[in-house]
């Protein structure tokens, strides 16, 4: 896996985009803090509507490094999740505009899976996680049902053998407010 790793992290440092398994479904990804690359997700995408995109980072503790102050709750909810969970929390620096919505709050994941967390540590930066489909169309949920039209347009596509035990379904996600509100946007 380690090699398999550094080939990912090359291509990311160099704006490159690529196609790697979660602890969910396939993502496409890039580096988090570089906009061309983040520019680039959204065109494979092809995304008018430019909204922000889910960002996965290595550890809990990470967060509050995207985050201006995480609210108590949001702490709460990640230590208890026992499935994929995405919090989109007001606040967000530190990333490209571009994964960043009008509204200032940022959609942050700490993935369990050892191909993203090796990845994420090696990296040092946060990583865009987006489905791998054209917007608009249905999540493929193996790899088997992504398009070629993404897989020919990415940088590398991480070998298959490091997906793991996929949920195969996208992540809860639950809106926090600056004040702790809560509301559950996907279960």
């Amino acid at each position: 896996m380690k090699d398999e790793v550094q080939k990912a992290v090359e291509v990311l440092k160099r704006g490159g985009v690529i196609l790697y398994p979660t602890d969910t479904v396939w993502g496409v990804g890039c580096d988090a803090t570089n906009d061309a690359a983040v520019e680039r997700v959204y065109a494979l995408k092809r995304s008018a509507d430019k909204r922000a995109m889910t960002m996965l980072v290595a550890s809990i503790d990470d967060v509050g490094r995207y985050v201006r102050r995480v609210p108590e709750v949001a702490w709460q909810l990640f230590e208890v999740a026992d499935s994929p969970l995405t919090l989109i929390l007001p606040g967000g620096v530190g990333v490209s505009p571009g994964v960043i919505p009008e509204e200032g709050t940022i959609g942050i994941r700490v993935p369990r899976h050892d191909f993203c967390h090796a990845l994420l540590r090696r990296l040092g930066r946060p990583l865009v996680s987006t489905s791998a489909n054209i917007s608009g169309e249905a999540t493929p949920l193996t790899f088997d049902a992504i398009t070629p039209e993404i897989s020919a347009r990415v940088d590398m596509v991480v070998d298959r053998r490091f997906e793991g035990h996929p949920t195969r379904r996208p992540s809860s996600i639950i809106s926090v407010g600056p004040g702790g509100e809560i509301k559950i946007i996907r279960e």
